[in-house]
């Protein structure tokens, strides 16, 4: 690859441009700044997203760039603005809270820019390498963030076992890729593709898509590598919990679709019985295990592993059909799950301290109507009660299923689905008889405020748009 070359790539690469040289702005900002420089920092930190944003909206580009490392489609285009989406959000949640959380020292949002910056190359990601190096600037700085909270001894646990079993992970994803290179020859997903199709598989080659399969498992939490979730997300500061929760999910739900559409098509039949067990285990241990959840936290935890679980139904599927489910439940769960943090954020129990548990919600119908609705409206979308979008999400990754003839799939997608609505509905209409209506009062700062709208808004237009709109628009990138 020659000079021209990658600087004929630049202007398909321009977002992700933009945000390592903000990050690298800010972070010369901060350090010159001194410690009350966080506010600020977080605002210019939004902007950069914002603008990032807006060229991928207005400026679009299609086409491989840096030799075939990194794609530009109108796949990536869409999973791109989702996650920008969710950082931004995210970011905009922890203005509130940053003081509080320990979260006002400008390394955070520096940090959060640097983690999008690696989701973006992620979703482009069209080689091994790159989608390496993109998951691990990623991951990195996701692991710093997890315990960024220092002082706090369960955010210091959270970052160290995100770390260890991140790694762990990390290293089976490197062996996996080394396997699928040396028995096909190639590391560019086209060539992988086109070398699958050309020969017969081999023995090695299964051992390798295995391993492949494990380490982005991991990134999105499905079973059986899911361990890290639960007190990774209680650890961790809210806003950091939330932000796990919404764009990186996006991220590695978008380059698996990829490297099982693109790279591993020719082997959908080895591939599919991974994605369907793992499917299968990650809906019915995220909707059994959330049953008993106490800690808000760790039922949203349980709830991501679930809604994993229901997204790759629709990969699952391997179809146009189902990765157009794919896309569309994403970004409803994401939608769902900010708007329940920002919820859940915007609450104090009469010791000013923030809600933790679901016995903490007692009363809350009594104290605050309107909040209650609304976090009922987001715990019925997430459990997929009709009208809700939660509902269109779920329907459409099952008729993906269906039609691929994974009839059992859909069955126990359904099944599960009964048992997850049981898990949200019981914790917030049978809080346990000792605890008292402790909320007393609601922070609704205009940040909370603007959040929750948002969400119950988007979800309202969800519902009626995109299920008609997305599904006849499957982008030709996958």
């Amino acid at each position: 690859m020659t000079a021209d070359t990658i600087l004929a790539s630049l202007h398909l690469s321009i977002p992700e441009l933009i945000l390592a040289v903000g990050a690298l702005a800010l972070l010369m900002i901060g350090v010159f700044s001194g410690e009350r420089s966080g506010p600020m920092v977080t605002g210019l930190a939004i902007a950069v997203l914002a603008v990032a944003g807006l060229w991928i909206i207005f400026v679009p580009g299609e086409g491989l760039a840096y030799g075939g490392a990194y794609l530009a489609d109108g796949f990536s285009r869409f999973m791109k603005i989702v996650a920008l989406v969710g950082s931004i959000v995210t970011m905009f949640m922890s203005m509130g809270q940053a003081r509080e959380q320990q979260l006002d020292r400008f390394e955070f949002p520096v940090l959060l820019l640097l983690a999008t910056l690696g989701i973006l190359l992620m979703i482009s990601a069209h080689d091994l390498i790159s989608l390496y190096l993109s998951l691990e600037l990623q991951s990195l700085a996701l692991y710093v963030v997890a315990a960024i909270n220092r002082d706090n001894l369960k955010s210091t646990e959270a970052g160290l076992k995100y770390f260890v079993l991140g790694a762990l992970s990390s290293g089976m994803l490197l062996y996996g890729m080394s396997l699928v290179y040396g028995f096909t020859g190639h590391t560019t997903f086209d060539a992988i593709a086109t070398a699958l199709s050309a020969e017969t598989r081999s023995l090695g080659l299964v051992f390798g898509l295995v391993f492949v399969l494990a380490g982005l498992a991991f990134k999105i939490s499905a079973v059986p590598f899911h361990m890290w979730t639960p007190d990774v997300y209680e650890g961790a500061p809210t806003p950091v919990t939330a932000f796990f929760a919404a764009a990186p999910k996006v991220a590695a739900m978008a380059i698996l679709t990829r490297i099982v559409i693109t790279a591993f098509h020719p082997v959908l039949a080895d591939w599919q019985q991974i994605i369907v067990f793992i499917s299968i285990a990650s809906m019915v241990l995220g909707s059994f295990a959330a049953i008993g959840q106490r800690n808000f936290k760790r039922l949203m935890a349980y709830s991501s592993i679930g809604h994993m679980g229901y997204a790759l139904v629709g990969l699952a599927a391997g179809t146009k059909t189902g990765v157009s489910g794919v896309m569309l439940y994403m970004v409803i769960y994401m939608v769902m799950t900010l708007g329940t943090f920002a919820i859940i954020m915007a609450m104090r129990r009469k010791d000013g301290r923030q809600v933790e548990n679901v016995d903490d919600l007692a009363g809350l119908s009594t104290t605050n109507p309107f909040m209650a609705v609304v976090l009922t409206a987001l715990m019925f979308s997430l459990a997929g009660i009709p009208p809700l979008a939660g509902f269109f999400g779920k329907y459409f990754v099952f008729v993906a299923a269906i039609q691929a003839h994974l009839y059992a799939l859909a069955v126990i997608g359904v099944l599960s689905s009964v048992v997850g609505a049981y898990s949200r509905s019981c914790g917030l209409t049978k809080p346990r008889t000792n605890s008292p209506a402790r909320l007393v009062r609601c922070a609704w700062s205009s940040a909370s405020r603007a959040c929750s709208w948002s969400a119950t808004s988007s979800s309202a237009a969800l519902s009626a748009v995109l299920p008609i709109w997305l599904p006849r628009r499957c982008f030709d990138g996958v």
